[in-house]
């Protein structure tokens, strides 16, 4: 449920909780929200509401518990009479782009993301390759907690296929993409943040003529994310700066985003890209309607800019499943988030940072222009502060206070405010947290409100929290 406040100098978002299924799938840590006995039951329960027998694809990134999931997965499948299809250690978008491709009942990507190696997720796919919506997401909790007596006995033996060359179609696809062009003799490191990415991101990039190095290469799942990745650009930072290469690239866990960076450490997040590259389509006349559709996270600044320039700009809510609903329904050609995940008609809106990489840098080679020059044309950002506040209360808790208290803190604390201001409330779909975003034109006004909605919202969940 969304609630929506405007007054002249601001809006104001708050977005409630869903249930098991988050912003994007089922996450949480292993052993403790996502268990054995829970993708069991996701597995059944998806063989069910799908209602044909068929194959269903199956991929993961390097994390231990991966393993552990994609058996309980299986069982849970092939007691709802489905084959499975183990694709191995891959990036998420290799998953959707396979199921279209090779015409598979569905797919499930077991990955928790950005999260750190403790967590982990169930992404599911249709047969078309995209997310699933609300309905069917209803559906399936529904089968899933109609389920009373199950027999996952560890010891029953699991029915599935192996076939890891499969990834090489994706591969070739991710190579493919820039038709004649190439990226020739470009510097440029690649974080694969021992996770999925370390599966295919340096050998596109070698076979499209750059010259890579690559950091955090290792397939270890004890490490993904830890330090590195997306959500961490100092390792990138430094390697490009010893290097003195062209510019880098950091993805997350199973590499469905990216985070880029120039030659001088500047950092290029999602809201630069979609500027970037949206200007490209946009003078090739290859951008209908001139719109780009992205979220509530994207800065004030990005959105004036692409404006400035004769632009549209739609939000959605978070998550790039609620992007691509709004592509589909403006029929719009690239839409994306803050956070790296970028959509695009290539390869039929799937955000993949690995394919987003591949046209940044043949925009660098294309138009002979270093990224470092490329970015300063971009927008200037409206200072942001994103603080995550934890939360271990109840849902009916969270979505109370966000309707009431927080709620109310939050017109007051805008009220009193002179400036144009936005403060963006809402609980992540990923992890146990209030994502608190503050953003404005005074940096000196968000640090100043972004503490004192922290101090505040701290209080409020601990005194209920009783």
């Amino acid at each position: 449920m969304i609630s929506l406040f405007e007054r002249d100098k601001f809006i104001v978002i708050i977005q409630n909780m869903q249930s098991i299924f988050g912003t994007d799938g089922i996450r949480g840590e292993f052993n403790k929200e996502l268990t054995y006995s829970l993708a069991y039951k996701i597995g059944y329960a998806l063989g069910k509401v799908i209602n044909k027998e068929g194959q269903i694809l199956i991929g993961r990134d390097t994390r231990i518990s991966g393993n552990i999931l994609l058996e309980a997965l299986t069982k849970g499948l092939n007691a709802a009479k489905q084959e499975v299809v183990d694709l191995g250690i891959c990036p998420t978008p290799a998953i959707p782009f396979l199921i279209r491709k090779l015409r598979f009942n569905s797919g499930i990507m077991i990955s928790a993301s950005h999260n750190p190696p403790q967590y982990n997720g169930i992404k599911i796919f249709d047969a078309n390759g995209h997310k699933l919506k609300k309905f069917k997401e209803i559906e399936i909790e529904k089968c899933i907690n109609e389920i009373v007596d199950i027999n996952f006995n560890k010891s029953v033996k699991q029915s599935f296929s192996i076939k890891h060359e499969l990834l090489d179609i994706y591969i070739d696809s991710l190579i493919n993409s820039i038709g004649e062009d190439n990226i020739r003799d470009l510097k440029i490191i690649l974080d694969t943040s021992h996770g999925s990415a370390t599966s295919c991101a340096e050998k596109v990039f070698e076979s499209l003529g750059a010259k890579v190095k690559v950091i955090n290469s290792d397939a270890d799942g004890t490490k993904i994310n830890v330090n590195c990745g997306s959500t961490n650009l100092s390792p990138l930072r430094k390697a490009i700066l010893e290097n003195n290469s062209d510019m880098g690239f950091s993805f997350d866990g199973d590499a469905d985003r990216v985070i880029g960076m120039d030659s001088k450490g500047n950092i290029l997040d999602g809201d630069h890209i979609l500027f970037l590259w949206g200007r490209e389509l946009m003078n090739e006349k290859k951008l209908n309607n001139n719109l780009l559709i992205s979220t509530e996270m994207a800065n004030l600044g990005f959105e004036n800019s692409w404006k400035d320039i004769g632009g549209n700009f739609k939000r959605t809510n978070v998550g790039d499943k609620f992007i691509y609903e709004e592509i589909f329904r403006q029929k719009g050609d690239l839409g994306g988030e803050q956070s790296g995940h970028i959509l695009s008609g290539i390869n039929n809106y799937s955000g993949d940072g690995i394919l987003t990489a591949i046209q940044i840098s043949r925009y660098c080679s294309k138009k002979k222009i270093n990224l470092r020059c490329w970015l300063e044309t971009s927008f200037s950002a409206f200072p942001q502060k994103l603080t995550n506040i934890a939360i271990d209360i109840p849902k009916h808790k969270i979505d109370n206070l966000l309707n009431n208290e927080i709620n109310s803190l939050v017109l007051e604390t805008i009220d009193k405010t002179n400036n144009n201001c936005r403060i963006f409330i809402r609980p992540s779909g990923t992890e146990p947290v209030l994502r608190v975003l503050v953003e404005a034109q005074n940096n000196q006004l968000v640090n100043n409100i972004s503490k004192k909605m922290t101090e505040v919202i701290e209080e409020i969940i601990k005194f209920n929290n009783v």
